[in-house]
């Protein structure tokens, strides 16, 4: 991925504290997005940059897991004090149209990551999203700031300056700060499903960058499973991907844990917020949390023929004749994780 903005991939982030019934996909009218919840005052681009952005750039990522770097680094390297709003959203829209070496501002990223696969978002999307980052403050890792000082030095960017005096009221987050001791079991079900995602993230896009989307799915037949099950032992926890309309019959959900999605599912459809389900015996504990689609799944899970094209679809009908995973829209719940572990 070389990177201005990988507004891609897997899962993760829908965090509002009141239920929400404005529903934002990158399909949803501009006159409709536009609006915000008065209850969190909450700007739709931050709702738009957490479903499209975060599977790649999520700032509660640890250093060593990412496959992209988080947006608050895009923030400082393309907005400087004389950067206006224009310039910055400009900069935005021609990087997703069409993702280049020549076009990154970001060299380090380019090194570690790759240039990102080009995607297909509506152009009012990318410019809510833009317009976040550019007037609001945004989360960023607990590790950042230093690692951005030792390569930059200090007062370099909108980030250091203009930018980062904005947000204190709509667009402010909670910044996380990961620990090495993690106190609840929600803390500990969350790593172990990140990093897990990060894992197969950076292979599968690795797959992508490199050879295509088709070879992609082959990847995906063959080695996820075997990669999960290789966090699992890194963890020491069983962990599971399931669903209802599984691709593969390996990953069908049991009876309760599709009761879960369907409790997941009417969460993500209102909006609410987000939490993940966890059911304890002694120090047995049984973590469940969302897959939520982006842009970058229905590539493979959309509709047939418009997202998913027809090469793709004959491939998944040959690995997978009975694929039951096609058909969602974005922001849909998938899937769900699901893992086993124990207290210490």
């Amino acid at each position: 991925m070389k990177y201005l903005l990988v507004l891609s991939s897997f899962f993760f982030l829908v965090s509002c504290n009141n239920p929400v019934h404005n529903k934002y996909t990158a399909n949803t009218p501009p006159s409709e997005r536009i609006k915000i919840n008065t209850n969190n005052n909450e700007h739709a681009g931050k709702k738009l940059m957490e479903t499209n952005c975060y599977a790649c750039h999520n700032p509660t990522a640890s250093e060593d897991a990412r496959i992209g770097p988080p947006m608050i680094a895009i923030k400082k390297h393309y907005i400087s004090e004389n950067t206006t709003k224009e310039e910055f959203t400009n900069a935005v829209l021609n990087w997703v149209k069409e993702p280049s070496e020549e076009k990154s501002k970001m060299p380090g990223a380019i090194r570690r990551f790759n240039v990102m696969p080009y995607q297909i978002f509506p152009e009012e999307t990318i410019r809510e999203i833009a317009d976040y980052i550019f007037d609001y403050e945004i989360e960023q890792p607990a590790w950042f700031e230093e690692h951005f000082q030792k390569g930059h030095g200090k007062g370099m960017g909108k980030g250091m300056g203009k930018g980062m005096q904005k947000g204190k009221g709509i667009g402010q987050s909670k910044q996380q700060t990961p620990s090495k001791s993690l106190s609840t079991s929600e803390d500990l079900g969350l790593q172990y499903a990140r990093t897990t995602k990060a894992e197969l993230g950076k292979n599968l896009m690795g797959t992508i960058q490199k050879k295509g989307l088709i070879p992609a799915l082959e990847f995906c037949n063959i080695k996820a499973i075997s990669l999960t099950d290789s966090m699992a032992t890194v963890h020491n926890a069983i962990i599971n991907r399931v669903t209802d309309k599984p691709r593969n019959p390996e990953n069908k959900a049991s009876i309760i844990e599709s009761e879960y999605l369907e409790t997941f599912k009417k969460q993500v459809a209102f909006g609410n917020e987000v939490k993940p389900i966890l059911l304890k015996q002694g120090n047995e504990v049984k973590f469940y949390y969302p897959i939520v689609t982006n842009t970058l799944c229905l590539q493979c899970h959309g509709k047939p023929n418009k997202e998913i094209k027809p090469l793709t679809l004959e491939k998944i009908n040959n690995l997978y004749p009975k694929d039951e995973a096609i058909g969602y829209s974005e922001n849909e719940v998938r899937g769900m994780w699901s893992i086993n572990f124990k207290e210490n």
